[in-house]
């Protein structure tokens, strides 16, 4: 089995069609790219008991949105030690190995689901499933790099581009595996009819003679139910809210897709270059910095380059991960509660498949354009149009609280597209830089110590985007509670205001529930939550931009000799 997988197996013959490469590239890529469709488990994962609603004892948003961070910090950590054994072993044999990882993540993953263990989702998904992304990753990248020295841009946006629409793929498949192994819960009745009995924040009804826990739908709760159904009282634990079936379907087909590209890679034979082309020379004129000269792995550590190229990756990447993590929840909160009768929960399952796709287009585009724009030229597009729409999207979620218009709506969907094709751009755009900067000997060894910047990123943007959110929910409650009555708030949770944190930490208390009680006019406070975060996205834009201007070429003492 080694020596199939060996790379010396791989070697193409002579007037192989180096165009048949791309296949194997997307299919690994459109496999391990589901990731990127996260946010779409993140409303079944923080109802897995509760199944209609949060319960109690359900996982939070952070907390689920960090298996997501997990596996992003582990793509950057196993894509920096395989960056190196890649060059040794080839590509096929990395390709094999990452979709035993990718898959047993799915695998242990819905186990973890399945039994209530976080910490195994954690270590399945997260863990042995993000060794799967980075091995993955890397492992078409410079491969590609080899069969197009001639348009680096172009096939790195190629592989890359898998990447960014593998969540386009991803996205029918889980919403409808989803709601195909979906159970609705027993059904109480209605508020009217049955007797509530809070303790500790928690609700309760009698049974048979048995307390019993329940969730309380709303009618603000009912957008966000998976299968829609009537207000009133559900039983804790019954029912299924279908997410571990989902992780093993998908783990299934994902071996197969993955298998079957692993097997179809090559490689060039040694000094291999397309017919009729030359290498350009290092300065072409227009600024573009592409040496003909190769850095070693090592070596490119040492200049300031590498760090500065880092920058700009993980603040790009930063950016444009927060929201990626909780897209499908913060289009909800935005414009669910001000346009409920357009923006449900298939309209934001819709909006990740169109992130999916326009992360997709811009990776392509963006990385095939720098091949004519420099890739110099390229980030400063990225960053200093980013800055001035990251800015823009407070300004539309607080207009839309105070004024509901699909304009609104519309604006901000046209400006998270095109901030995502910039998302994708960067990241495809990246390997061409380093190609351009250090050379193409050692260039997937050197992109896979640069994801690091991924694995900090995956940190950075979605513990920015939860704990903000988190703190401006806390104060918006506080705000709300300020505005309603005390009789109506004893009466709807049966507990005083005193008990408030305990109410809220039971989830019995959130601002869809406090705005069914709130006095009229009373505006609410949700589309305003990410606020805060998108002003942070737009300033660390600003500093990749600084990183970005002060690229110069490699010092010559760099280079590998001959």
């Amino acid at each position: 089995m080694t020596g199939l997988l060996s790379k010396e197996r791989i070697v193409a013959s002579p007037g192989f069609n180096r165009w048949l490469i791309a296949p194997a590239a997307l299919g690994i890529h459109l496999c391990i790219g589901s990731v990127y469709a996260w946010s779409l488990f993140n409303p079944a994962l923080v109802k897995r008991i509760g199944i209609v609603t949060s319960a109690a004892d359900d996982w939070t948003l952070k907390q689920v949105v960090w298996v997501f961070t997990v596996a992003i910090v582990f793509l950057g950590l196993s894509a920096a030690v395989a960056g190196k054994w890649l060059e040794k072993v080839g590509p096929r044999m990395v390709g094999v190995v990452a979709t035993g990882c990718w898959v047993g993540g799915f695998a242990l993953g819905g186990s973890g689901i399945l039994t209530g263990q976080l910490w195994l989702l954690y270590l399945g998904y997260g863990v042995v499933g993000g060794c799967g992304l980075g091995l993955g990753y890397v492992s078409p990248v410079s491969t590609l790099i080899r069969w197009f020295p001639d348009r680096r841009g172009m096939a790195t946006g190629i592989a890359i581009m898998g990447f960014g629409g593998g969540a386009m793929l991803a996205q029918p498949m889980i919403d409808g595996f989803i709601r195909y192994y979906h159970e609705v819960p027993e059904y109480v009745g209605t508020t009217n009819d049955v007797a509530l009995i809070t303790d500790a924040g928690r609700r309760y009804v009698e049974l048979d003679g048995a307390r019993r826990e329940v969730v309380v739908v709303g009618p603000n709760d009912i957008a966000a139910m998976i299968e829609p159904g009537p207000e009133g009282v559900y039983l804790v634990g019954t029912g299924s809210v279908g997410v571990a079936e989902t992780f093993f379907t998908l783990g299934a087909i994902y071996l197969v897709v993955m298998l079957t590209a692993a097997f179809l890679y090559r490689v060039p034979p040694p000094g291999w270059l397309p017919a009729g082309w030359s290498p350009p020379p290092e300065d072409d004129g227009h600024g573009r910095m592409i040496t003909r000269h190769h850095v070693d792995i090592d070596e490119a550590l040492k200049t300031p380059q590498f760090y500065q190229l880092w920058i700009v990756l993980c603040f790009n990447v930063t950016a444009g991960i927060g929201v990626l993590a909780v897209a499908k929840t913060m289009m909800t909160e935005i414009f669910g509660t001000t346009l409920p009768d357009i923006v449900d929960l298939q309209f934001a399952a819709t909006y990740v498949l169109m992130i999916s796709l326009f992360n997709m287009i811009g990776r392509f585009v963006w990385a095939s354009a720098s091949d004519y724009l420099g890739r110099k030229r390229t980030y400063y597009l990225f960053f200093g149009l980013g800055i001035v729409l990251y800015c823009s999207i407070p300004y539309f979620a607080h207009a839309v609280s105070v004024t509901p218009s699909v304009l609104w709506l519309v604006l901000f969907y046209v400006t998270t597209m095109l901030i995502f094709t910039m998302y994708g751009g960067g990241f495809a755009t990246i390997p061409a830089y380093l190609a351009d900067l250090f050379g193409t000997r050692f260039v997937g060894g050197i992109h896979g110590r640069l994801l690091t910047a991924w694995s900090t990123a995956g940190v950075l943007g979605p513990l920015a985007i939860t704990s903000l959110r988190e703190h401006a929910t806390t104060q918006a409650i506080a705000r709300l509670v300020q505005s309603i009555d005390t009789a109506r708030f004893e009466a709807t949770f049966g507990a005083s205001i005193g008990e408030l944190d305990g109410l809220v930490a039971a989830k019995t208390v959130t601002i869809a529930k406090l705005m069914e009680i709130a006095p009229a006019g009373t505006v609410d406070p949700t589309p305003s939550l990410y606020n805060t975060t998108m002003y942070l996205m737009a300033g660390l834009l600003f500093v990749a931009l600084i990183s970005n201007a002060l690229m110069r070429p490699v010092d010559p003492k760099h280079h590998m000799p001959g």
